[in-house]
């Protein structure tokens, strides 16, 4: 292998793996380009996508090819629409994540709002809350990512507004997600169970009968306490009642000891420190009609589940309250479902991060073509955030904290600003090493004090 071909590696490999959507050299050139700009920026403003670009920088057009990149009017013959991004992301994740050596694939979904509280020119505008809980402009989007013991993958993103002339509900759109990414990992099923990990906003007996249609589990944490179903007693004897009933009848099943960022007495911000979680469950019986939310006729369906409850003891936090298909009769299945869940926050933090680093919320454009095309560069970039690591358990990310100037000690996990730090590095390196590779090409060689300063013998050069 030669140097030039390992300095390509491995944004350009990873890039390259869209190269079936791209028709014509320059609409590659710029769509690589923009890629790269929006890692370096932190932005999906476009000028600020060709200004961290050395080649969009040089041009006198290099903000209008990104704009114009975006709404599909350089593209003729490409197909770097969402859609095709989306499709060509979900099957780099599907091939990485089949790579990982274990039986199982956790699906993550995240709904996330996109806010732009002072946009009120963009199109198709909906309201969506704020962080105060106040109702702003946005957009919601609805995003899925498989997740394995050392491997991510994004399998599914979509932008849609509430007043878009082919809305239906947003029911549905979460329908098209769980079907669309179901789809996409059935060569996976073979040897890995499927269980989709869900937060409060799939509380929806729908969402589970989807699920488990499609043969897949789901943990989820409860939002609709009021829901009547039948709970087992302490004595195994079947009552009726809702799910607050059913919490006076959960049953210690196991105590883990672990580590998490958590709040305790008087500290005003979460610290990594060591925990105690105690989980209890017991079996519910749930009854379904199978055609809730179609049309037509359904049948009565009972399905045994469980409710399992989850409390960090001398933590700040209320306990979770989760429901799931798997059984949960012990020590160890317990201590399962409750590590399933932390992983659902940790890839919920690592959605936030790369939303705060590539400034998704910056999006201008007044076409919503064009914010959907770019919102999905912005996933294209996230996808190699992604397969470079994203946690700090990760060696890379403990890497990239360290060249963001990070000091690796107790309860000083790093944070959005030293982890950017760390990658803007890396990929200012990777300029770099692109930038004098394609002048050994054109010259031969670098001129001999430049390549002195780097520590280059005139043997290394091209």
């Amino acid at each position: 292998m030669t140097q030039q071909v390992a300095r390509q590696a491995p944004l350009a490999e990873y890039l390259g793996h869209f190269d079936k959507l791209i028709g014509d050299k320059r609409t590659g050139q710029t769509f690589g380009e923009v890629v790269r700009g929006i890692i370096n920026a932190g932005s999906l403003v476009c000028q600020r996508i060709a200004a961290h670009s050395p080649l969009l920088s040089a041009a006198k057009d290099g903000a209008q090819r990104v704009i114009r990149l975006a709404k599909g009017e350089s593209t003729k013959r490409s197909d770097l629409d969402a859609a095709h991004l989306v499709e060509a992301l979900c099957e780099r994740g599907v091939a990485h994540l089949t790579e990982s050596e274990t039986d199982e694939l956790w699906l993550i979904a995240d709904p996330s709002d996109l806010r732009k509280p002072y946009a009120s020119e963009m199109p198709d505008l909906m309201q969506v809350k704020d962080l105060d809980g106040k109702l702003v402009p946005g957009y919601r989007t609805l995003n899925v990512l498989g997740v394995t013991p050392g491997r991510r993958g994004i399998l599914y993103h979509r932008l849609f507004s509430s007043v878009e002339e082919d809305f239906v509900s947003e029911p549905m759109e979460v329908q098209r997600g769980l079907e669309t990414v179901s789809q996409a990992v059935g060569p996976l099923k073979e040897q890995m169970a499927m269980s989709w990990i869900v937060d409060r906003g799939f509380d929806d007996v729908a969402v589970w009968r989807t699920i488990w249609e499609q043969e897949e589990h789901v943990v989820c944490r409860i939002h609709h306490r009021e829901r009547l179903i039948e709970y087992q007693d302490q004595n195994g004897n079947w009552q009726e009642g809702d799910v607050e009933a059913a919490q006076r009848h959960l049953r210690p099943m196991a105590s883990a000891r672990t580590e998490m960022m958590v709040r305790r007495g008087r500290q005003t911000k979460p610290k990594r420190q060591k925990v105690t979680a105690e989980i209890r469950s017991c079996p519910l019986r749930l009854t379904y009609d199978t055609h809730v939310r179609r049309e037509g006729e359904g049948e009565e369906v009972q399905k045994v589940i469980w409710l399992v409850e989850v409390e960090i003891l001398r933590a700040s936090w209320k306990p979770w309250l989760l429901i799931t298909d798997w059984p949960v009769e012990d020590a160890e299945s317990a201590v399962r479902i409750f590590r399933m869940y932390r992983q659902r926050w940790a890839v919920e933090d690592s959605f936030k991060f790369t939303k705060g680093v590539l400034g998704w919320e910056e999006v201008q454009l007044l076409d919503l073509q064009g914010i959907r095309t770019l919102l999905a560069l912005a996933w294209v970039a996230a996808g190699f955030l992604y397969e470079l690591g994203i946690t700090l358990e990760w060696e890379e990310v403990r890497l990239l904290a360290r060249l963001g100037g990070w000091v690796e000690r107790k309860d000083n996990p790093p944070g959005k600003i030293v982890l950017t730090r760390g990658l803007r590095r890396i990929m200012d390196m990777l300029y770099t090493q692109t930038f004098l590779d394609r002048y050994r090409e054109e010259h031969g060689a670098l001129p001999p004090r430049i390549a002195a300063w780097i520590g280059e013998s005139p043997g290394e050069q091209l």
